[in-house]
């Protein structure tokens, strides 16, 4: 932390905090509409440009897939970063990464480099894991009782990025036709430069850092340096059961959501869907999935995490049966869909908030990358198997199995609950 830094945090105090508090949402809310559309627009076509560049759609799948796996690998390093030197180094650096993997994307896209592309997909990933990780920086100087509507509201400003990105990827593409650049790998041009944007936002508006903030007005018993680090982050989650929930519940509604999202253009093709149908679909599932955040997160704060977790297992149960048993029905498919993305934003607000609530502050960076870390993971593993399910069994199938992952959350959440017998919000 420089001298202006100390400065800047040791001139909060308890007055100046909701002030502040507002001021670092509005920070985090634009960074993440810009994160967002980035994002948003340069996936659109990742599977396009993947089929040109390899010549086969049988590997379209891998750029997503290395774009999910370079989110999960750079999650612990970023929080390495942030656990050391305060949440804006990371999420600066995060996004710089995501600039330079978008750069080497249309590189790799106008030299025909299959290999450079996936690459390059793999850091464009690093802008995704900066966006998951603004969730938890909303969380650093948030009130205990509003934790998890501050956390909600980032989600919720995804939507904005994630709705408008797709729409812009065809003028980006016929942007850069002049150029000689494949137009797939427009939408990563401007993503690039999205990303730079973000980046700039992050490294001016985000003072003083929030994470650094919250460590100074902790006891002092808490600012002890080896409390910080990632070793502690894990002794932390291991040594804490509502930690374990958080971690398993964020990871589970992760992985189903991916794993039945994935799959289920291909199932509505089958079915006779066309284009547009798929899409409206799709729109509707990322409708659930962050425009009612701030309900979960209103929710979560109010009737506890335990059952704001309750809850995402219920929708995401409810879910994975409409779409498994929808057969030919496109209308069931869409409202499973929805009701998806519904348990997902219960699950990933309910889960985050309910880690940030159970370990101590100094680890709480390293304990957030971590789950960052098992959720990726888990949901990369999940999305390559879902395609196996499926071409092996049925969609029915994929949606089962959604089903089976459900029950040891359910079950651990019920063994948590039954170690506390109620479950106050206030007292997180």
């Amino acid at each position: 932390m420089t001298a202006v830094e100390r400065g800047a945090v040791a001139s909060v105090t308890p007055d100046r905090l909701p002030a502040l508090r507002r001021r670092i949402s509005a920070v985090l809310i634009a960074t993440q509409i810009l994160g967002g559309l980035g994002v948003a627009t340069g996936i659109a076509l990742a599977a396009v440009l993947a089929t040109q560049v390899s010549g086969t759609e049988s590997l379209s799948g891998l750029a997503p897939t290395a774009t999910v796996a370079g989110t999960a690998v750079l999650s612990m390093p970023l929080a390495a970063l942030m656990t050391a030197r305060g949440r804006r180094p990371g999420l600066v650096l995060a996004y710089l990464i995501g600039a330079l993997g978008a750069g080497v994307t249309v590189v790799a896209a106008d030299i025909g480099s299959f290999p450079l592309l996936l690459c390059g997909m793999a850091a464009f990933g690093a802008a995704s894991s900066a966006n998951l990780q603004a969730r938890f920086a909303a969380a650093d100087l948030a009130e205990p009782e509003r934790r998890a509507r501050a956390i909600s509201l980032v989600v919720w400003a995804t939507t904005i990025g994630a709705v408008i990105g797709p729409n812009i990827a065809s003028p980006a593409g016929r942007s850069v036709t002049g150029l000689g650049i494949p137009a797939a790998a427009g939408p990563f041009l401007w993503a690039a430069g999205i990303f730079l944007i973000s980046a700039v936002v992050v490294a001016v508006l985000l003072r003083p850092d929030p994470l650094l903030t919250a460590r100074a007005l902790a006891p002092a018993e808490e600012q002890s340096p080896a409390a910080r680090s990632l070793r502690a982050g894990m002794a932390a989650v291991a040594a804490s059961p509502r930690a374990r929930l958080a971690v398993v519940t964020v990871a589970v509604a992760h992985t189903a959501m991916v794993s039945v999202m994935a799959m289920t253009p291909v199932d509505l093709a089958h079915h006779g869907a066309g284009i547009d149908l798929i899409g409206l679909v799709i729109s509707g599932h990322i409708a659930g999935m962050y425009a009612f955040a701030p309900l979960m997160g209103r929710l979560s704060d109010r009737l506890g995490r335990l059952s704001g977790i309750g809850l995402a297992v219920g929708l995401l149960a409810c879910a994975v049966f409409l779409a498994g048993t929808a057969g030919d029905s496109h209308g069931q498919t869409a409202v499973g869909l929805f009701v998806l993305g519904l348990g997902w934003s219960a699950g990933l607000v309910s889960g985050s908030a309910l880690l940030t609530d159970s370990v101590p502050q100094p680890a709480r960076a390293a304990a957030q990358g971590l789950s960052d870390l098992v959720m990726n993971a888990s949901a990369g593993v999940g999305g390559a198997v879902a395609g196996l399910v499926v071409a092996q069994a049925s969609y029915g199938w994929l949606n089962f199995t959604a089903a089976c992952l459900l029950l040891p959350l359910a079950a651990l959440a019920l063994f948590t609950r039954g170690r506390r017998a109620a479950d106050v919000p206030a007292s997180h």
